[in-house]
């Protein structure tokens, strides 16, 4: 039976509890032999940090000014997924390990979702895995997971389960315009999320959802838990990575759109919520940036980005370009429906040229509701 390491911690900041993982995820990707076949980490943040998906725009996404008055942390995760708030009483896992082959990444998803669920099971609450990276009861999201697999062999899978949550302190910080003007913001955001301590029927933090947790991965992947912590070379790396790269305003402004953009959109689509930020320059489309709750970036997505730069901004040239960088059914949609999108937010950038900046689409990891969509 494979033994794995558990590594368990509580209080972590943004940037070195992100940090960390990724400092668990490089023993597997450069030929080093990792003590163990594993790593499961089950820990929780401060209160509170606000992390957003590796392929979000941030400041689309996050207050940044909101949680500074509040004194909140803010990170970009290194895996794919929405908008999030982590904190005590939210209990984030991480896996390190090496990425096996043949296996997808909605798959993997799938394989270490397996876990979080019958560990779930252990307290009464019934999840299933749905959509692209969701676990679910009865239709309400519980946790949300995300995956990032690196050009050196190395896997990281990241989930956040939400033990509960302050919906308030959410929508005080995360961009959720549809939510935060409604006369039942609350509600309306209750509707579409769920929490282990409702579902249970008692009060629960993320701590005490972690022996659980743990006995669901041993169960579900059939390996032995060795109680464990980070060695000196992965606490070296830990501390370097925190300082230069989660606390980096570039890793943090990573996918930011350019400062001429004057127009956006948004597709919903089967690998996530694309939004589209497009900026011109007379008549051609001086910059394009596509961002997402991926949970990997589709690469069919950064090359039609790369081609659609200075291109003429005109309808025909989009299509003609859409259709060849984006095969039929890449992301689940056709190619002319991208193009419809990415020329939506030309016309948008033209008829606003000098104008207010892009208009703002959303897309949190609980409450994803882009404000302009093309639904397919």
């Amino acid at each position: 039976m494979s033994v794995w390491r558990l590594i368990c911690d509580d209080g972590a900041g943004a940037a070195e509890g992100l940090a960390t993982d990724e400092a668990l995820m490089l023993h597997h990707g450069r030929g080093e032999t990792p003590p163990s076949e594993a790593t499961l980490r089950l820990y929780t943040y401060r209160p509170h940090c606000a992390l957003v998906g590796r392929y979000q725009a941030i400041d689309a996404e996050i207050d940044r000014d909101a949680c500074a008055r509040a004194g909140i942390d803010v990170g970009r995760r290194p895996t794919g997924g929405g908008a999030i708030i982590m904190g005590p009483e939210q209990l984030g896992v991480a896996i390190a390990s090496r990425s096996p082959a043949g296996i997808g990444p909605r798959d993997l998803l799938r394989q270490y979702a397996g876990g979080i669920v019958t560990g779930l099971a252990e307290l009464g609450v019934h999840a299933r895995f749905r959509g692209k990276n969701d676990l679910e009861v009865d239709g309400r999201k519980v946790a949300g997971l995300g995956l990032y697999l690196d050009d050196r062999g190395a896997l990281l899978f990241h989930a956040s389960v939400l033990a509960a949550l302050d919906v308030e302190l959410m929508l005080s910080v995360l961009r959720i315009p549809g939510a935060k003007l409604a006369d039942k913001g609350v509600a309306r955001v209750q509707e579409r999320i769920t929490t282990v301590s409702e579902q249970a029927g008692h009060r629960l933090d993320g701590a005490q959802l972690r022996d659980a947790i743990a006995e669901g991965f041993r169960r579900t992947l059939g390996v032995q838990l060795a109680r464990s912590q980070l060695d000196a070379p992965e606490r070296r790396r830990a501390a370097a990575l925190a300082t230069e790269r989660y606390a980096a305003e570039e890793w943090l402004s990573a996918r930011t759109p350019p400062g001429d953009t004057r127009g956006t959109s948004a597709v919903k689509t089967p690998a996530g919520f694309v939004r589209i930020y497009v900026g011109v320059q007379r008549d051609a489309l001086s910059s394009v940036m596509i961002a997402g709750d991926f949970s990997v970036m589709p690469p069919e997505l950064l090359a039609l980005e790369a081609s659609l730069r200075w291109c003429r901004a005109d309808p025909e040239r989009i299509a003609a370009i859409a259709d060849r960088e984006m095969p039929r059914g890449a992301l689940g949609v056709p190619p002319e429906v991208l193009a419809g999108a990415v020329w939506s937010a030309a016309e948008r950038a033209l008829q606003r040229a000098g104008g207010a900046a892009p208009m703002r689409t959303e897309g949190s990891c609980y409450f994803p509701e882009p404000a302009m969509e093309v639904t397919v």
